[in-house]
């Protein structure tokens, strides 16, 4: 029996805003943690166990791996490890193709790197010309998603490649892969020809651990090496690290999820079209939906009703536009059935 059949509504309300597994983790997750002792807690946790299954997982020698305390973490370490002034020289730049997953930005501020944004185009296909355009002597990180948050848009992979060959000696092209479950295909295969790529993951997502904050970089062992020294000793915590390890080895758990994500995409693409509804066709477990002028209503019609849904009309090129998640077919109905009502209510 599937153990998505009856899945808990969390918090308050049905969070389709934060691109959650609002599934859950797997029961094996849950056993992991049950069992673990109190010296185990007590001690600071050993990696050799989480770092050696998601090695196995990803299919790269374990030295290829680092863990972080969720993805955000290696996104940081990765900031201050790249982007942080010299006194007499240029500063650093970061170039971020546009919409993107707003750390991004932040962590650059953070560092002291100056932010280059790259704008999109009106399909959100990948602007490798432009940003190509935008490199410059002082590029020392070129920030990418695959598939795209919020858009759900994949980028050839070959575009990454372009990209890795035309950024300055010393520089490097960071690959946020969250969503790579959903999409199918992933970089890393081809990190031993591009030593200055570096691949994040994220177990939050596809593996409903986002509560327990587990992810990794990928990259060559010198690639990694000065991002590992920005990361705080023992960052991950010894609940995370025993959590990975079961949920890695409960894959027909994630797999059913990435069943119930495909369902839920055809159907809320078949509600759109019925409620004259603009969408992309997403690779990851959320859609992006243009409602224009309906944006409020539809946003705080389903907030009014208990599920959450993310405006994120304010992101480059998404005006009007709304992030769905797209998980369990039971939240995905229940979904529509709100979007239906919201939008139909009186003025």
């Amino acid at each position: 029996m599937s153990h998505y059949q009856k899945p808990p509504e969390l918090y308050d309300g049905l969070r389709l805003h934060q691109n959650e597994n609002t599934g859950g983790c797997s029961p094996r997750v849950l056993a992991a943690l049950a069992a673990l002792r109190a010296d185990q807690v007590g001690f600071y946790p050993p990696y050799a166990g989480a770092t050696s299954a998601i090695a196995t997982y990803l299919g790269v020698p374990a030295d290829q791996i680092t863990l972080t305390n969720g993805l955000d973490e290696g996104i940081m370490a990765l900031a201050v490890a790249c982007l942080r002034p010299s006194p007499g020289s240029a500063v650093p730049e970061a170039i971020v193709p546009e919409p993107a997953f707003e750390i991004f930005r932040f962590d650059t501020a953070v560092a002291g790197g100056r932010l280059v944004q790259v704008m999109p185009h009106a399909d959100f296909s990948f602007p490798l010309t432009e940003v190509l355009a935008a490199i410059t002597p002082n590029t020392r990180v070129v920030f990418l998603t695959n598939p795209n948050n919020p858009t759900g848009v994949s980028m050839p992979l070959d575009a990454i490649r372009t990209l890795a060959a035309g950024v300055p000696d010393g520089a490097m092209v960071f690959v946020d892969e969250a969503y790579a479950e959903f999409a199918g295909e992933s970089f890393i295969q081809d990190l031993p020809s591009y030593p200055n790529v570096v691949v994040g993951r994220t177990f939050s997502k596809a593996f409903g651990l986002a509560g327990l904050r587990i992810g990794c970089l990928v990259g060559s062992p010198d690639t990694l090496d000065p991002i590992r020294r920005a990361i705080p000793v023992y960052s991950v915590n010894v609940a995370a690290a025993a959590a990975i390890q079961a949920a890695l080895g409960d894959l027909d758990h994630v797999h059913e999820y990435l069943r119930q994500v495909s369902e839920s995409r055809e159907l809320l693409y078949q509600a759109c079209d019925r409620l004259g509804l603009k969408y992309w066709r997403s690779r990851a477990n959320f859609v992006l939906v243009c409602a224009g002028s309906r944006t409020d209503q539809l946003v705080n019609g389903a907030f009014a009703r208990g599920v959450y849904i993310r405006n994120r009309s304010t992101e480059p090129g998404c005006a009007g536009c709304i992030r769905i998640g797209t998980g369990i077919v039971e939240h995905t109905r229940r979904c529509i059935a709100v979007m239906e009502e919201a939008l139909c209510a009186a003025p």
